[in-house]
């Protein structure tokens, strides 16, 4: 029923990083709040069967019995609040009931200073107008908070989340005589050089040309490349035979002294032999 939560509402940490955490629902918030409301009229309503015995005893007169209705109202409605959040960090009946906790909106523990606000305001939302200011309030913002939240920068986090299914690594029936004789070694360097050339050029060559190469390279077979994987391996091919000139005249200028020490007729032997290189 409330808005989903932006972008920007998100519990961010110190480091600037996300934290995922979840708001109580709509549903569940108010039904919570309806179990401590509940809560706190039954603590009045054992007042008023006192009230009555203490009056019948003659230990209240007119004076006493005011003040001490008014003390009741305090105690049900703000004291035990503001007790049950602090002495159960965060908690109340209700909460515990649905599985909720309040906090701050940056994800800290909530203390008493937050507990005094949302107890003070909750008598006008929720005991003076039995929740119908909280329902309007938290039914139009995205962590279902109600205006003492708002006020106080706190809201109620959910704590209590689905166990997990454990998962059971189960090997098929059919690979049970591969298992046996698998080497889970390294892989051998041609190998892994073929299986990242391939990953490399995946995503730029067509389906069908991606389905046959694993199955041509396992047979042996040349594997003809079109469209942008043949021109990406054209480049690659361009930039392996400059790469093989640059190490040829490394090389001859390295060795002066074995071009000095032959003769013309051994110059010239070692240039043809090199022509061919220089026009790849």
């Amino acid at each position: 029923m409330s808005v989903p939560i932006d972008v920007s509402d998100e519990v961010l940490s110190g480091e600037a990083v996300a934290i995922d955490v979840q708001p109580v629902g709509f549903l569940l918030r108010a039904l919570g709040a309806a179990i401590d409301m509940i809560v706190g009229y039954a603590v009045f309503i054992l007042w008023l069967f006192l009230r009555i015995w203490l009056l019948d005893a003659g230990v209240l007169d007119e004076a006493t019995d005011r003040i001490a209705t008014v003390a009741a109202l305090v105690v049900s409605f703000v004291v035990l609040p503001i007790t049950m959040e602090v002495a159960l960090k965060g908690r109340s009946l209700g909460k515990l009931a649905v599985g909720g906790r309040i906090v701050r909106v940056d994800g800290g523990a909530a203390g008493f200073r937050h507990a005094f606000i949302r107890a003070l305001l909750g008598v006008l939302e929720i005991y003076m107008t039995f929740g119908g200011l909280a329902v309007l309030t938290g039914a139009f913002n995205a962590r279902s908070q109600r205006l003492g939240d708002l006020v106080a920068g706190t809201y109620s986090q959910r704590v209590r989340t689905p166990a997990l299914p454990s998962h059971v690594p189960v090997l098929p029936p059919a690979l049970a005589g591969w298992a046996q004789i698998a080497d889970v070694a390294r892989m051998p360097d041609r190998l892994a050089r073929r299986i990242s050339q391939f990953l490399v050029s995946a995503p730029r060559m067509l389906p069908d040309a991606r389905a046959r190469r694993p199955r041509a390279a396992d047979r042996g077979d040349p594997v003809r490349l079109t469209g942008p994987a043949r021109s990406a391996r054209a480049g690659a091919h361009g930039h392996h035979g400059a790469a093989q000139r640059a190490r040829a005249t490394r090389a001859g200028e390295r060795r002066p002294s074995d071009r000095e020490a032959h003769g013309p007729s051994d110059r010239r032997l070692i240039i043809r032999r090199t022509a061919p290189d220089s026009g790849q």
